[in-house]
Order: C-alpha cells, then sequence, then structure tokens
C-alpha cells in the first residue's frame, strides 16, 4: 500500500519552510517507492502567494488527501498566524492527525498544530522569535533544532525545517536512506558567517515587532489574540 506524505500549503507561507523538507522527502520515494509525497491546499487551480514574490501550487486538495501517514505544516509570518483561524486548514490538520504516523511542521507551522488541538501536553518548538506562543496551545517550549513527542515532529525556524526533515527520512526508511539524500542534495551547510551566536543578539529588541505581528494578524480574532498573549512577553528567556 502507498504511503502518502502530505505537505500544506495556504496562502502565505514561507516557501523554505515547505521546500526544503518537501526536496528531502521526494528524494526517500526514490529510494522507498512505498511512500508518494503530495501537496495538498484549498483547490489546486489558483497558486497560493508565499512571504516571497514565489507563488505555489498544490497538487491536490485537502479533501483529496483525508488520511496522510505523514502531515507536514510549514509556516510563515502575519499569514500564518491568521491562518490560525483559518477552520479549512486547521480542520484538515485536526481530522488528518489521528490516522497519521507523524505529524511534523517547520517554524511557526508548529503553532498551527497548536490550533488544531495536537501540542496539548508536548514539548514542541518553533522560531525563536515566537516560541513563547506555544504555552497557549499547553507545548512545553523547548529551544532545539527540531523535538520529537511521540508522533508529533516540531523543527525550529525555516532552514531547520531541512534537519527536521532529514531526521524525518531516518525514522521512516533507516539512517542509510537519510544519508543517501543528504548526499544526493549536498547538504553540507558552511555559513559564510559561521554558525549563529545563541549569545549575542539582541533578542528583547526583537520582542516589539514580533508583538505587532501577532497583535495585526489576530486583530480580528479577539479571543485568539487574548489567548495567545496572557504571558510575559516575547523575548523572555534564553533564544536557544
Amino acid at each position: 500500500m502507498t504511503k502518502t506524505i502530505a505537505f500544506a500549503l495556504y496562502p502565505g507561507c514561507t516557501p523554505l519552510d515547505l521546500v526544503g523538507p518537501l526536496q528531502v522527502l521526494t528524494g526517500l520515494t526514490a529510494f522507498d517507492p512505498s511512500y508518494e509525497v503530495v501537496v495538498a491546499g484549498a483547490d489546486t487551480r489558483t497558486p497560493a502567494d508565499t512571504d516571497t514574490p514565489l507563488r505555489l501550487l498544490a497538487s491536490h486538495t485537502f479533501e483529496q488527501v483525508p488520511r496522510p501517514a505523514v502531515l507536514v505544516v510549514p509556516g510563515g509570518g502575519e499569514p500564518t498566524l491568521a491562518a490560525l483561524a483559518d477552520e479549512s486548514l486547521v480542520g484538515w490538520i485536526r481530522e488528518a492527525a489521528p490516522t497519521a504516523d507523524v505529524v511534523a511542521s517547520v517554524c511557526s507551522g508548529s503553532l498551527l498544530l497548536g490550533a488544531a488541538g495536537l501540542l496539548e501536553g508536548r514539548r514542541a518548538t518553533t522560531h525563536w522569535g515566537l516560541r513563547w506562543m506555544l504555552p497557549a496551545f499547553g507545548a512545553e517550549p523547548v529551544a532545539e533544532r527540531w523535538v520529537e513527542s511521540g508522533p508529533v515532529l516540531t523543527g525550529a525556524g525555516v532552514a531547520a525545517g531541512i534537519d527536521m526533515a532529514l531526521h524525518l527520512a531516518a525514522r521512516l526508511a533507516g539512517e542509510a536512506v537519510a544519508r543517501k539524500i543528504q548526499l544526493m542534495i549536498e547538504y553540507d551547510p558552511e555559513p559564510p558567517l559561521g554558525g549563529i551566536d545563541w549569545d549575542s543578539p539582541d533578542i528583547a529588541g526583537f520582542g516589539p515587532m514580533f508583538d505587532e505581528m501577532v497583535r495585526t494578524a489576530l486583530a480580528d480574532q479577539p479571543a485568539l489574540l487574548a489567548r495567545v498573549t496572557e504571558r510575559t512577553g516575547p523575548a523572555a528567556g534564553d533564544p536557544r
């Protein structure tokens, strides 16, 4: 039986959140043909805007993929926060999750998992600037590249989705296959400026920016806004 890995597509998501893991897990199908990869959205005719000039088109509708074996939800900025109230998207995640072997997210996509009720009592991560929101959905925020909690796998911000997806490939098909995928996509990062020094950024200085993003995105959802803003501050604590 073919096992479907479904990526959620919705307007305003971050392309790398989706395309990075999509490339990894599409590579998985070359080594394990029991898997297929699809991109599910509200429709397959209208390309969805992203937070870049690139627009993306789903291969399937949500209705066509009711029971994926693996579900991957990308994140983004303000549009993703607004999508917390999108029942067509959140409802699909909620209904698909019980029969999925793995439900995964990248960046703020974990907040969509939270809105679907999937993070209660679980350890989870997301982009460092929005990690303070996780407790509103019953999750324990963790400052790690990816976090595995039973069938739920959450990745940190944007590029962390590639790391998360390689871990997922190893979980699904074994470490040897994941290493082959890593070789084929030549994922061997050497940032020209080196790694991030998490002790040096002025994390608190970014607080007002993220605060405003949340308030703008949820301006029409006062109950949800109140739920996620019952906190000490978006930049409280250590970013890593």
